[in-house]
This record gives C-alpha cells, structure tokens and sequence, in this order.
C-alpha cells in the first residue's frame, strides 16, 4: 500500500514516487500547496476509500503522519 499512497502523492504534487520519503511534506515538496493539499486529501479519500476529520487532516505535517491515519482507518502497509 505504500506504493498506492506514494502514486497518488506523486501525481498530485507532480514529484517522483521515487524521490519521496516518509519524512517529507509541505516542508520540503515545493508543489504542496493549500490547494494541491485538498486536491490529496480528495484522492486519499477516493483512492483508499476513507473520510478524515478535520483534525486529522490539520493533524498532518508528513507522509508519516498520513500513513499514521490511514492505518487508524485499517489501512495496512508493508
């Protein structure tokens, strides 16, 4: 599943999967914006078929941290 998460991070922050880490965020990807992070927020949504409250989205400061919520939600990754 961290391929799938990777994937969908990629083509919304236009980065390459390979080049992202579980450390990063919109710290350090240039393209995550306020907007590009709704635009993620819908495609996780979507993509693992989820709902996140607000504060687990304000909750969010890295990768690491989405992995954290998706798990809460049953999510698992290798």
């Amino acid at each position: 599943m961290s391929d799938k998460l990777y994937e969908i991070i990629s083509k919304v922050m236009n980065v390459p999967a390979s080049s992202l880490v579980d450390t990063m965020g919109p710290e350090n990807i240039e393209s995550w914006t306020s907007f590009n992070g709704y635009v993620l927020l819908h495609e996780l949504e979507t993509g693992f078929d989820v709902k996140f409250s607000i504060d687990e989205v304000m909750d969010v400061k890295t990768i690491t941290d989405i992995k954290r919520h998706l798990k809460n939600k049953g999510i698992t990754f290798d």
